[in-house]
């Protein structure tokens, strides 16, 4: 039996099914959602078939019967109404500043009026044009009419290291989103999908009966491929391949449904025979995030033990971005659980996702750090050490490790005069090698700054700067080692001090735990 092909890049639903692609039934979760609302947003990372899903309901709406036999909302759909669908996109291209932002809505306009055979009098005006072209599409048709908006805010995630732009673009889109709620008495349905949440008081104005279901439990697997859907439909494809390898490289995104696979990843995956590459990351580097976490000064250790409040189901500003809540919007971290807090309300415990994120987040971090990839130090010397407990090779690899770093990446900034700089190097080097890692580690007595832990070994790590205060004495006085004594384990206590006028460690102590 000849195997479906698979939809790599393929965003077209009619495409998919009138070609024999591979196609993961998503039919039942759409007709709930407009089943249950009349205005919806829905945020997932780039790459995840948020625009594969819009084109389905476009389908859905234009009653396209013929290309849903067999699937879920085939039985459920009137097929016999068919309703106008504007359809705007912002996935294509970069948007630089308001005028280009106009421009482009009113090309995206045009596009639906040629499609809708309909012709607007204000075809200059972003706003007047796109309440014309409702109100035409409702009269020619007899029909209320269907919004479907793609990538809403990559206008401003384009822009978001240059505020100034990012707010005028803001205004352009509020100007436009705001005839949405204008026009609710022509409307059957509005749906808005985007990697981020603005807050309502910028992006969302305009649009505050709008409700989000981003972490909805019913729709959760909205997007994605579930371990399942990998499991059984991927299942011819993936012979010989170790599912649980699988699992821990490209699965591990919780949107309180199931446990999601980007979709990308796994049909890159197959198609390359079975490689196991960075294929979601290098589709588009983070630089935004770079520059966060110099401008924050941010402790990269504390990524692995993060918790935050609702504001999670909210959003972020131009004006006051949480680093936290962007890595989580745009895919670089993910729920691991949620618990619920003191007063009642829910707090979520965040994770990077997967072997994938884990080593392709750290490695941009250490490129930017080193400028030139012909100097990055070899991690097969820290890799090994620690693998066989030497620890005179692992003070001497992370010895080289810094003296490598270029001197005007100290002198350039002042990164370099907080002990969050150098643990975070620290950090990400062990992090790209793929170690368990715990940072913050929070005890009874205290935070240890870094844990590694491994099959056969233990790491208790404290960091120091200029000789201020002495980081084995401090393990060993609040005996951070007593969290892992029923490990069975070795454990090793280090304390590393760093010197800022050397830019190097000055001092590396170590002790094996002895009962």
């Amino acid at each position: 039996m000849q195997l479906k092909k698979l939809p790599i890049g393929i965003q077209t639903f009619s495409e998919i099914i009138e070609n024999g692609y591979i196609y993961i039934d998503k039919t039942d979760i759409a007709y709930n959602l407009i089943d249950n609302y009349k205005y919806a947003f829905l945020s997932r990372p780039r790459r995840f078939g948020k625009s594969l899903f819009l084109d389905t309901l476009k389908n859905i709406f234009e009653a396209k019967k013929e290309y849903f036999k067999g699937l879920a909302i085939e039985a459920k759909w009137d097929w016999d109404i068919s309703y106008p669908v504007i359809h705007i996109n912002f996935a294509n291209g970069k948007i630089e500043s308001r005028t280009e932002l106009n421009e482009a809505i009113i090309r995206t306009l045009e596009e639906n009026q040629k499609r809708l055979e309909i012709n607007c009098k204000h075809s200059d005006n972003v706003a007047g044009c796109f309440r014309e072209l409702i109100i035409k599409a409702y009269e020619k048709y007899n029909q209320k009419v269907v919004i479907l908006v793609d990538e809403y805010d990559k206008p401003i995630l384009d822009n978001i290291d240059n505020p100034e732009i990012a707010k005028e673009v803001r205004d352009g889109l509020v100007n436009l989103y705001s005839v949405i709620k204008g026009s609710d008495e022509f409307l059957k349905f509005a749906f808005l999908t985007g990697v981020s949440k603005f807050t309502k008081t910028s992006l969302f104005s305009g649009l505050n009966n709008i409700v989000d279901i981003s972490l909805h439990e019913n729709y959760g697997d909205i997007c994605g491929y579930t371990q399942n859907d990998v499991e059984t439909t991927f299942k011819p494809y993936l012979k010989g391949v170790d599912m649980s390898e699988l699992k821990s490289w490209y699965n591990g995104y919780n949107f309180l449904g199931s446990s999601m696979c980007n979709p990308f990843d796994i049909l890159l995956f197959i198609s390359n025979n079975h490689k196991y590459q960075n294929y979601w990351f290098e589709t588009g580097t983070p630089t935004f995030l770079i520059e966060l976490i110099k401008r924050n000064k941010y402790f990269l250790p504390s990524l692995t033990n993060l918790k935050v409040d609702e504001k999670l189901l909210s959003s972020f500003d131009i004006d006051n971005i949480d680093f936290e809540i962007v890595l989580y919007q745009t895919g670089y971290l993910t729920i691991d659980k949620v618990e619920t807090s003191i007063f009642g309300s829910p707090e979520y415990l965040l994770k990077i996702p997967n072997k994938e994120v884990k080593r392709s987040l750290s490695d941009i971090i250490i490129v930017d750090l080193y400028k030139d990839k012909n100097v990055i130090p070899n991690k097969t010397a820290i890799y090994k050490s620690l693998l066989e407990n030497d620890m005179d090779k692992f003070k001497g690899s992370l010895h080289s490790m810094f003296s490598s770093i270029p001197y005007n990446n100290y002198t350039k900034n002042d990164l370099a005069i907080f002990e969050g700089f150098y643990a975070s190097i620290i950090y990400v080097y062990l992090q790209s090698l793929g170690f368990h890692i715990i940072g913050e580690d929070v005890t009874n007595k205290g935070r240890i700054d870094l844990t590694i832990v491994m099959d056969n070994a233990i790491y208790i790590i404290e960091f120091k700067l200029d000789g201020k205060e002495y980081a084995l004495e401090q393990i060993k006085k609040k005996k951070y080692y007593e969290k892992y004594l029923n490990q069975n384990k070795d454990i090793y206590l280090v304390g590393i001090n760093f010197d800022t006028n050397d830019k190097n460690i000055n001092s590396f102590e170590w002790e094996k735990y002895q009962l």
